[in-house]
């Protein structure tokens, strides 16, 4: 019902929309150095936050069930975070939510083996097979060596525990490269090889630097191909995770409507990022940090007060091109090209299904 209610709100000009997911972060902790990561990271560690009580994180969770039954954890790396097997068993199991989806580097993934059953969807992020690129990222070299040993293993507990195994990978200049001179085929054309024969989907976005897409992407003939390359990879179906209109997005980069409020984040301490992360990290009066779910009892509440606090959300709004942002926004102000989705996914019409991270 609340894709409907959107969309009755955008027909008459409304910007407030009904949350479709939540992403929380549960942790800002990292145990990587992605060299494009603009937020968290091993290096910044010192800096960051610690990690909340149990108690605290259940009760931001409990508020934000009451806005959305879908629901991402992410950090930092998630599997950091002490209390995460407990808190995934408190979401599913007393909180009902109908989505759960955890989004990690997987290094850790062989010492939690008991999320698997309460997930319906896993994304890693890789953006290579290539170990020297890895560590480039100041991964160790025990990661390194058995990363795609533990993506293989994790792939065949799909059918088992139900759940969806999903890489996510950024689009970089480098990784755009041919694997060997004279080759057609780049780091990226490897990893959906890699998806289609161990049964994984895969999604892209491209790197971003202060928002935007990196300018060397914005120019590139090869990235240009690369796009049209997975458009057409999607419609002969090979299971590659986003809209045909995302992905015609990411070769126009032409500016879309953004609606923000579909998709709200909530830091490990609670804070709402209002009404997108790029708006609340910019900390002007358009946006920020200064609700905190701790403080209330009901999504309703914080919700309110952060509209009061800093105004509905911006109607001129094109910079962000992260699937996160830009593929909800799309399917939702788009009905037409979501029922074609419906038709080439399962038949439901869940916007997070085409939203890895």
């Amino acid at each position: 019902m609340s894709y409907f209610r959107n969309l009755a709100r955008i027909a008459t000009g409304q910007r407030n929309l009904d949350p479709r997911m939540a992403i929380y972060y549960v942790t800002a902790q990292c145990n990587l150095n992605c060299a494009y990561c603009e937020d968290f990271g091993a290096r910044r560690n010192p800096a960051q936050s610690t990690h909340q009580p149990l108690e605290h994180t259940q009760h931001i969770l409990r508020v934000i069930r009451g806005g959305t039954d879908a629901l991402w954890l992410t950090g930092g790396e998630p599997l950091l975070a002490p209390h995460l097997l407990d808190l995934m068993g408190f979401a599913k199991r007393e909180l009902r939510f109908r989505s759960l989806t955890v989004i990690s580097n997987g290094t850790l993934l062989p010492s939690h083996p008991q999320i698997l059953p309460l997930l319906d969807r896993l994304v890693i992020s890789l953006d290579t097979l290539d170990p020297a690129a890895w560590e480039a990222l100041n991964m160790p070299k025990t990661y390194a060596e058995s990363i795609l040993e533990i993506v293989r293993d994790t792939a065949k507990e799909q059918k088992k525990h139900n759940f969806k195994l999903i890489l996510n990978a950024v689009i970089t200049p480098e990784n755009l490269e041919s694997e060997k001179p004279d080759s057609p085929f780049s780091a990226l054309d490897a990893l959906i090889d890699f998806c289609v024969q161990n049964k994984i989907w895969i999604s892209f976005s491209p790197q971003s630097v202060n928002n935007w897409p990196r300018y060397e992407l914005t120019v590139s003939p090869t990235y240009q191909a690369f796009i049209q390359k997975l458009i057409q990879l999607k419609r002969d179906g090979t299971p590659i995770m986003g809209s045909l209109a995302y992905l015609r997005t990411l070769a126009t980069l032409e500016p879309y409507d953004c609606y923000p409020t579909l998709i709200p984040r909530i830091l490990p301490g609670g804070e709402l990022e209002y009404p997108c992360r790029p708006i609340a990290k910019a900390g002007n009066e358009q946006g920020g940090r200064e609700i905190n779910l701790l403080d209330f009892a009901s999504w309703k509440e914080a919700w309110a007060a952060a509209r009061q606090r800093y105004g509905e959300a911006p109607v001129a709004c094109n910079s962000c091109f992260q699937q996160c942002y830009a593929e909800p926004s799309l399917m939702q102000s788009r009905p037409l090209e979501a029922c074609l989705e419906k038709t080439r996914v399962s038949g439901k019409l869940n916007l997070e299904q085409f939203s890895p991270g």
